[in-house]
Parts: structure tokens; C-alpha cells; sequence
């Protein structure tokens, strides 16, 4: 299976990712609750898959993805966002993310995005 890396500011959000991919048998390499967190994490390990918030304080979800695809072009990334981000994740699709997820996700939808791209 996998080993993903979580990015989103709502510790719930994040436990409920990494309680439910753990179950479907997925390895968390770490999470962080914004992007200057994920990019230090980054420095240490190799994550399959990078699940990223639009929405973070200090450098949100766009910034974050533009700034890995710069370092690690390679990595695949699925962002998550609320409803009424229609023209963010339209950016974010563009600038290299494979896929989104929208909060609130139901956890089977939420395995079906991520396991299409591992």
C-alpha cells in the first residue's frame, strides 16, 4: 500500500484521513497543518502521495503545490477543499494536482480518489 503524507489544518480532518487510510491499509509518513510544516516534512521523507488543504494559515494548499511540484515534480498530490472553491482547485488542477476531494467527503469516495492514482 501506500505511504501518504496529510496536509490540513483541522487536526479532525486529519485524524479522520489518517484513521481511515490506515484502515484501508496505507502507511501515514507524517502530517502537518500547514504547508511550511509539509515542506520540512518533505526534507526527510518520500511520501507516495501528498493529500493538501486549499485552505491553510501561514502557506496555504496553491502555494504549498506550486512549491512542491519545484522540488519533487514526480510527487503525486490530491487537494482537499470546501465547497465554494471552485476557481482554487480549478488552479490548483492546473498548476499539477491529480485530483480533489471535497470536504465533507465520504470516507469510501475520499479512498476511491486516492487509490485511482497510487
Amino acid at each position: 500500500m501506500a505511504n501518504i503524507l496529510i496536509v490540513d489544518d483541522s487536526r479532525i480532518i486529519r485524524r479522520v484521513l489518517t484513521n481511515t487510510l490506515k484502515e484501508a491499509g496505507h502507511e501515514i509518513a507524517g502530517e502537518a497543518a500547514n504547508g511550511e510544516e509539509a515542506l520540512k516534512i518533505l526534507e526527510t521523507v518520500t511520501p507516495d502521495l501528498v493529500t493538501l488543504d486549499i485552505t491553510m494559515p501561514v502557506m496555504d494548499g496553491l502555494e504549498t503545490l506550486n512549491r512542491i511540484k519545484e522540488s519533487y515534480p514526480d510527487l503525486k498530490v490530491i487537494m482537499i477543499s470546501a465547497a465554494g472553491q471552485k476557481n482554487k482547485v480549478l488552479q490548483a488542477l492546473k498548476d499539477g494536482a491529480l485530483d480533489f476531494i471535497r470536504k465533507p467527503f465520504e470516507k469510501d469516495e475520499m479512498l476511491e480518489v486516492i487509490g485511482k492514482h497510487l
